[in-house]
């Protein structure tokens, strides 16, 4: 604008005030009041235009501006839950009128039915700041609650890390080598950290509730690796190292049939696993302690020995049980008979089980009336068969038995043969010599007798043959 117009819009406005003076002066004033004095009263009152001005809307909209965040995606804000929505989703405000929603998806990292079993309006929440987006129907960005508490739980777990302590969490189900966890996060557990021994079915462990201990956190690469094991390992030390501390040889105890192995059985006593040899399952002999036991079986046992150092137990179930020898002098009587399994074939003979834990033995010569070349024409291993007792001897654990007894002898023996007796009639005739002549028919020579009594022997002999 031009010096020359300023001055013009000066002048005109002077004449507007004057103007407006002498009107009030005619209607409100004196007389003697000049159209000078009015100007000057309106200045010193700081006369406002009759119009009203927006000043106060623009202070409050200035206000507003103020209170607007720049908001980007990945910021962590607040928020208040405004409304659920017909879709499940939550509306947030966050202040300066800009809004966000969250998806069910993105609320809560457990399980729900409805949004409000999670937040209620009115609350306060922090959330994450997904992306934006152009429809502005449900709010000007897409936003993540459960995020934000995963933050939070990964920090957590970082601590407890840190400061070597255990963590609670329910297993959610089975995964290919192992389980997963539910901590807020999800945590793995390897197959063989679940249990101190190996476990085939898995699926016994959903829906339960475990302590564990973390072995592996990266929150970046959002990896939890989890054991149970560990801690069960050190809870049994201390047991095991309690027991052996209270053990004492000779001390006959209660126990469980942990594990079963070719060699033995596994009783857990007062917290120690102690092996109970096969040899000492049961007085007879065994082929497998499955024969006798099973997992789980509560069992009395003897204490044999304990190897602090080694930190082993030896026990014995046999000897917690009555002696098979005791009374078997009354049970095996000489000439009872027996129904007994045949354990043991040897060239000698066949060892009979005929009491569990008492074993008598078939000796060869007592088989069978006929001759036996081996014992394996007779009988077989496992074969149940009959025998008669002939001796006992308990000390010396000994039973002698026998098949044949038990059997008629049906083959005859061959009658032997006897000479013949010589009789009066059997004797060869021997004729009294003569004196007669020699051309006497009835005469005979010596030669002739003692011809004739040569060859009465030789007859006999031939009979004899």
């Amino acid at each position: 604008m031009t010096e020359k117009e300023n001055r013009n819009e000066e002048e005109v406005t002077n004449e507007e005030a004057v103007e407006t003076a002498n009107e009030q002066v005619e209607v409100n004033s004196p007389a003697e009041t000049s159209p000078e004095d009015v100007i000057a009263e309106n200045e010193e009152a700081q006369v406002q235009p009759a119009v009203e001005t927006d000043d106060t809307n623009s202070e409050s909209m200035s206000d507003v501006m103020k209170d607007v965040v720049d908001i980007t995606p990945g910021d962590l804000v607040k928020g208040e839950v405004l409304a659920i929505d017909n879709e499940k989703q939550v509306i947030v405000g966050l202040g300066g009128g800009q809004e966000g929603h969250i998806p069910p998806r993105e609320l809560a990292s457990e399980r729900f039915d409805h949004p409000s079993d999670i937040v209620s309006v009115g609350d306060v929440i922090d959330v994450v700041v997904l992306r934006d987006i152009k429809d502005k129907e449900q709010g000007s960005f897409i936003l993540s609650k459960k995020r934000v508490d995963q933050r939070k739980v990964w920090e957590e777990l970082q601590e407890k890390y840190n400061n070597d302590e255990t963590v609670e969490a329910p297993v959610s189900k089975v995964v290919k080598g192992g389980l997963t966890v539910d901590l807020g996060v999800r945590g793995f557990v390897p197959a063989s950290q679940m249990d101190t021994s190996f476990v085939s079915d898995l699926s016994q462990f959903e829906g339960q509730t475990y302590t564990f201990k973390i072995l592996e956190i990266d929150p970046n690469e959002r990896q939890l690796i989890l054991s149970r094991k560990v801690l069960l390992e050190k809870e049994q030390a201390a047991e095991k190292e309690k027991a052996l501390e209270n053990l004492e040889e000779g001390s006959v105890v209660s126990g469980e049939v942990v594990r079963l192995t070719n060699f033995g059985a596994f009783v857990n006593v007062g917290g120690a696993d102690g092996l109970v040899h096969i040899s000492e399952i049961a007085h007879e002999r065994i082929d497998h302690p499955k024969d006798k036991l099973s997992i789980g079986d509560q069992v009395d046992v003897k204490v044999l020995k304990v190897d602090k150092e080694q930190g082993r137990i030896s026990l014995s179930i046999k000897e917690t049980l009555a002696g098979p020898w005791d009374n078997v002098e009354e049970e095996l009587a000489p000439g009872t008979v027996v129904t007994g399994k045949v354990k043991r074939v040897t060239d000698f003979g066949a060892f009979v089980e005929v009491k569990p834990g008492v074993e008598g033995l078939v000796h060869i010569s007592e088989m069978a009336h006929k001759h036996v070349e081996t014992p394996h024409e007779i009988v077989a291993k496992d074969e149940e068969i009959e025998v008669k007792v002939l001796s006992v001897n308990p000390q010396e654990e000994r039973v002698s038995l026998s098949i044949k007894a038990l059997t008629e002898n049906t083959e005859s023996a061959p009658a032997k043969e006897t000479p013949k007796q010589s009789s009066q009639n059997d004797r060869p005739s021997v004729k009294q010599p003569s004196l007669r002549d020699e051309d006497d028919e009835g005469a005979f020579t010596l030669g002739d007798q003692i011809g004739d009594q040569l060859s009465g022997f030789m007859d006999n002999d031939s009979d004899e043959d």
